[in-house]
């Protein structure tokens, strides 16, 4: 089996298994998704969807966000650890948002790298979750799971991951195949324990099982 049927197979596998992808952070709005990912660092995504409607009731737009007091901010999204320049990062990137983007949420790479605390990571997903467009987001889970299964060996880099995935995954698949990686990344191939393979949909596949 070569990497790209590998590829295939795996994708066909969990989308039987986790049929419905989601996003596990909590947003309406774009912009409030650009907040919740930059939260999410470090911390989890349970937390974090805790803290973001108390951060959203005290400030329910990017502008009164852009306009808020750094220390401010910092006091509501401390729990999610790393407050102040997560909260640094926050107030400067509503203030991009406001000043030089409209108030809108740009939908191409380039310029969301251009925001404030946002990353390759937090642009796919934009990309993918708000926009539709293709995306690899390549958190740990990712990660872990890609080089475990034999989708990669021992790429570490989140941005030479995404370059690897890319060469192998059809573009529409992307944003779901790592929503459902994710997935089962938290239930069966799992990081602080043994992963559970007797449970696994993936074993007779999986690169480490065979």
């Amino acid at each position: 089996m070569t990497v790209k049927e590998r590829a295939l197979e795996v994708i066909e596998r969990l989308r039987k298994e986790y049929p419905d992808p989601q996003c596990s952070l909590t947003y309406d709005e774009a912009w409030k998704l650009l907040v919740a990912v930059r939260l999410s660092a470090q911390c989890t995504d349970e937390r974090v969807n805790r803290v973001t409607p108390v951060l959203f009731s005290r400030f329910p737009d990017m502008e009164t966000l852009a306009a808020a007091d750094a220390g401010e901010i910092e006091e509501i999204v401390k729990p999610c650890g790393l407050g102040h320049s997560k909260a640094r990062d926050i107030k400067a990137c509503m203030e991009a948002l406001t000043e030089r983007f409209h108030g809108e949420v740009p939908d191409d790479m380039d310029s969301l790298l251009s925001l404030p605390g946002v990353g390759r990571k937090s642009a796919n997903l934009i990309l993918g979750d708000v926009f539709g467009k293709p995306a690899i987001v390549c958190d740990t889970h990712v990660i872990r799971l890609s080089n475990r299964i034999g989708l990669a060996n021992g790429i570490r880099s989140p941005e030479k991951l995404e370059q690897s995935l890319r060469r192998i995954v059809p573009p529409q698949e992307g944003n779901d195949m790592c929503h459902r990686m994710v997935l089962h990344g938290r239930k069966v191939c799992t990081a602080r324990t043994d992963p559970f393979c007797g449970e696994c949909c993936l074993r007779d596949v999986c690169r480490q099982r065979i």
